[in-house]
């Protein structure tokens, strides 16, 4: 249903689920096919090294941004405002498609801005998500628990959803959204890169 027309992937799931490690693993794979673009987000955070890779910005140069038109959709979330570029609405709207980090409860947004929207929404499971949490060492117990608990939450009526389990390894899911790139879009052979 895809095929020929631009659209907008959000991968999404809850802190833990490895969104930015399979973007990591999908990136050399796809970055050579010219219709895919991965959008690098702006984020009011500064990059830290274990979080994705994205633009950091103070909350005054974002807004600044914002207000210029510089993002196609903006949201906040934990106290953080978050950004994706103009250009990939460029990219979308003729024909291409692009992957991006997205936000369970922005998914609303992004879709009116970009109309053709397609969620891969990372599955894990429950133990091996409190695990992954705990071994980041960013929250205490208590919060792991808040988040476990926000995990469980359906996903908003919206788009087109399609559930990837990342509860192994990553090449597991990787393989699975190749898989899917290969049946939903009309990339020629070479969306099979590296699977």
């Amino acid at each position: 249903m895809f095929a020929g027309q631009g659209c907008f992937i959000a991968i999404v799931g809850p802190s833990g689920a490895g969104k930015d490690t399979l973007i990591s693993w999908l990136k050399p794979r796809l970055e050579p096919i010219d219709e895919i673009l991965f959008a690098r987000r702006a984020v009011t955070r500064d990059a830290d090294g274990s979080t994705e890779d994205h633009d950091s910005l103070d909350r005054e140069t974002f807004a600044a941004q914002e207000d210029a038109g510089a993002f196609a959709v903006t949201w906040e979330a934990h106290g953080l405002r978050y950004g994706i570029p103009a250009a990939t609405l460029r990219h979308v709207e003729t024909g291409g498609i692009v992957i991006g980090n997205g936000s369970r409860w922005a998914l609303a947004d992004i879709e009116r801005a970009y109309s053709n929207l397609l969620v891969v929404n990372l599955a894990v499971d429950r133990h091996v998500l409190a695990e992954r949490l705990a071994v980041r060492g960013r929250e205490t117990a208590e919060e792991i628990e808040k988040r476990l608990a926000r995990s469980a939450e359906k996903l908003p009526e919206i788009g087109h959803v399609v559930e990837i389990d990342n509860s192994g390894e990553i090449e597991m899911a990787g393989r699975a959204f190749l898989s899917l790139l290969k049946e939903r879009f009309d990339l020629g052979e070479t969306a099979v890169i590296g699977a």
